[in-house]
């Protein structure tokens, strides 16, 4: 007998269910309802369009868990876990829908349970189920008894409460399958082939009467179907939230290119930046509710390792607790005041330790954004408030009143030209390529020998290159990133009329800053150029054998650019490089690639002072000694000069040097 038509305490149990069941969803949609109300307490966001194109991508995404895949490495295989049980609860959703709701609930068990897809169904339960509860045990095991860093303090009830109703799921189906058996009501379809696992449990029960079968049959069901109902409701007060919230997280992701921050209308914005809870838009609070506090962000976080108070994870952790706390008395339009965001809820320090390097967004299998919270802080502190630090306001003010953030520099901007054949495009705009050279390639004493480096091997090459010479202005990236989004957008104006005055199309530059802003964010506001990195044209040339080499015998390894690689998928052609110059051996770092550990340069952190924690330049310099290379090699002028800043703090200048592939090449191609 279905535990449906037995009778409890004179009420049929169809009653019971759909009644419980009933309770379950408007307890859920209520609760979902409200958190919708939250979300939309936030600003408008752009538009979206392909919205076809993004459904099918984000059920791809979601259903064949890549988001999980991507987070994957030889240090943290977490992840596979995460996936096993996510494919386990998409199977049993399936299961839930068609055979309890529609079958056991509409009285049309008979039919389905007497159907050859039942009896596969079942057997594909009976194997997905053990492997659900071995993994469920592990994910226990791991998070309350091995403890990993990334998993600190999250030794939570609400965590458990999860983890044993994803235990709880599979054995009570098992048994429920188990005590029909025994009833002699096993899956039809295939005879006597039943399934192998609940079979073998069915063995247990032969020693009781069918009543006390019975009994333990209708307890089984009763538990199962109580979990699912609990789970329903107990999503929208937890971090199972992330099961919904995600989808359409995915779904709604940034249109934008990857790391490419939002830009305000200066004219209609009636705040810059975000100061309050309602000043987010609605999309980056939908990040807020689709976090499963894995922690992955804090895990690949340079300022959480360097001990800085930057915590990616705890950063939207503390912002969602603030909504929840925040939005009720919102929505009831009450008098009460509401906490700033930066010092009450976020303190400042916080905001400005970020290096933008875009590890957090990258490995976030949510695609939660980080990077655009904290930049919309520093918008509010730096536009609004005019709140930052003493470095951040003398570089923003050098950017403004000289056209570059190196205060105290008395170079101009073609003083590193002295000696070299590099042309003026005032002289002569006929040219292969514009060199954007960059404020820092142009006026700050290290960098200044990639410029010349390059000019070097263009010029061997018989590439035709001029320069701006005193017209180039910053790009505006610095400002940008620091939170000054007017000064930015002032700079951008300025240098997209510049050289379009040339009618410039061809643009190379050295330095991935000016690079990722040039190439994409110009874009946003007209400026259409092709740009290509100096990686890129002297891998070509290589290629085009437009350059000869002598051999050098040197161990290098190759330190991966934030916005060169992270932001713009560029990890061949450096390496593509280094391997066309006879006798360079490379040895890889751990981090590298999509994991390479920033240098702490970006961000602004270039003209900011690291007061909080250790060097994050020397962290990484320390990763580059372990692998007994002579030099780092990298692409990028900050980079370079936070490594050599590194090594003479630590005073390792004999045991290794790091130079720019510019430099590597200039030293190695025959005159």
């Amino acid at each position: 007998m279905s535990p449906l038509e037995a009778t409890y305490l004179g009420i049929t149990g169809y009653i019971i269910f759909w009644i419980l069941t009933f309770l379950a969803v408007v307890m859920f949609i209520y609760k979902i309802s409200k958190l919708i109300r939250y979300m939309f307490l936030g600003q408008k966001e752009q538009t979206f369009g392909r919205l076809i194109q993004r459904g099918l991508s984000a059920i791809f995404i979601t259903v064949g868990q890549w988001c999980q895949l991507k987070g994957i490495s030889l240090k943290d295989k977490a992840g596979i876990g995460h996936v096993i049980l996510a494919w386990g609860f998409c199977v049993f959703v399936i299961f839930y829908i068609v055979f309890i709701i529609i079958g056991t609930g509409f009285g049309l068990s008979e039919n389905l349970e007497h159907s050859t897809f039942f009896f596969y169904y079942c057997w594909i339960m009976d194997i997905i189920s053990p492997i659900v509860i071995f993994v469920a045990l592990l994910a226990i095991i791991r998070r309350y008894v091995i403890k990993p860093p990334r998993l600190e303090g999250e030794q939570t009830a609400e965590a458990m409460i999860i983890l044993i109703t994803v235990l709880l799921h599979p054995l009570t189906h098992l048994f429920k399958i188990a005590t029909s058996i025994a009833l002699n009501h096993p899956p039809a379809g295939l005879g006597t082939i039943l399934p192998p696992l609940s079979s073998t449990l069915s063995n247990l029960f032969n020693n009781l009467s069918p009543d006390s079968v019975q009994i333990a049959h209708n307890a089984f069901f009763w538990t199962h179907w109580l979990i699912i109902l609990f789970v329903l409701v107990f999503i929208t007060y937890s971090r199972y939230l992330h099961m919904i919230a995600s989808l359409f997280n995915i779904f709604f992701r940034s249109p934008l290119p990857k790391g490419t921050l939002r830009s305000i209308n200066l004219e209609t914005a009636e705040i810059f930046g975000s100061a309050k809870i309602t000043d987010l838009t609605w999309k980056q609070i939908l990040d807020l509710y689709s976090c499963v506090v894995c922690g992955q962000c804090q895990d690949v976080c340079p300022a959480t390792a360097s001990g800085k108070q930057l915590n990616p994870k705890a950063l939207i952790q503390d912002l969602t607790k603030h909504l929840l706390i925040e939005a009720p008395s919102l929505l009831k339009k009450t008098d009460n005041p509401i906490k700033m965001l930066t010092g009450e809820v976020i303190t400042q320090d916080t905001i400005w330790a970020c290096t933008t390097c875009h590890a957090c967004d990258d490995v976030c299998p949510l695609f939660i954004e980080h990077i655009d919270k904290i930049i919309d802080l520093r918008r509010n502190l730096v536009m609004e408030q005019a709140i930052m630090p003493d470095n951040v306001e003398q570089a923003l003010r050098c950017i403004e009143d000289r056209g570059h953030p190196w205060r105290g520099t008395i170079a101009s901007r073609t003083d590193w030209t002295e000696g070299l054949e590099v042309k003026s495009v005032l002289e002569d705009c006929d040219i292969d390529f514009l060199f954007w050279v960059g404020c820092t390639g142009a006026l700050e004493e290290r960098s200044i020998k990639i410029s010349r480096s390059l000019s070097k091997i263009l010029n061997q090459a018989g590439i035709s290159f001029g320069i701006l010479g005193k017209e180039e202005s910053c790009c505006g990236e610095p400002a940008r990133r620091l939170g000054n989004e007017y000064l930015f957008q002032i700079q951008v104006e300025q240098n997209i009329k510049t050289l379009n005055n040339y009618r410039i199309r061809k643009v190379v530059t050295a330095c991935p800053h000016c690079y990722n802003t040039l190439k994409k964010e110009y874009s946003m506001f007209g400026g259409q150029f092709e740009v290509v990195h100096h990686t890129q044209l002297i891998r070509d040339l290589f290629r085009g054998k437009r350059l000869k080499t002598s051999a050098i015998n040197k161990t290098i390894t190759y330190h991966d650019p934030c916005y060169l690689g992270r932001y713009n998928d560029i990890y061949k052609p450096p390496r593509q490089i280094l391997n066309s110059i006879p006798g360079v051996k490379i040895i890889e770092m751990r981090d590298r690639k999509k994991r390479s550990f920033c240098c702490g340069g970006g961000g602004g952190r270039m003209w900011l002072e690291e007061n909080i924690g250790s060097r994050i330049s020397e962290i990484r310099v320390d990763q580059a000694l372990t692998t007994t290379a002579q030099m780092i090699a990298t692409a990028c002028p900050f980079c370079l000069q936070m490594f050599d800043d590194a090594i003479k703090a630590k005073g390792c200048e004999l045991s290794i040097n790091a130079m720019d592939i510019a430099e590597i090449v200039a030293q190695t191609i025959a005159i």
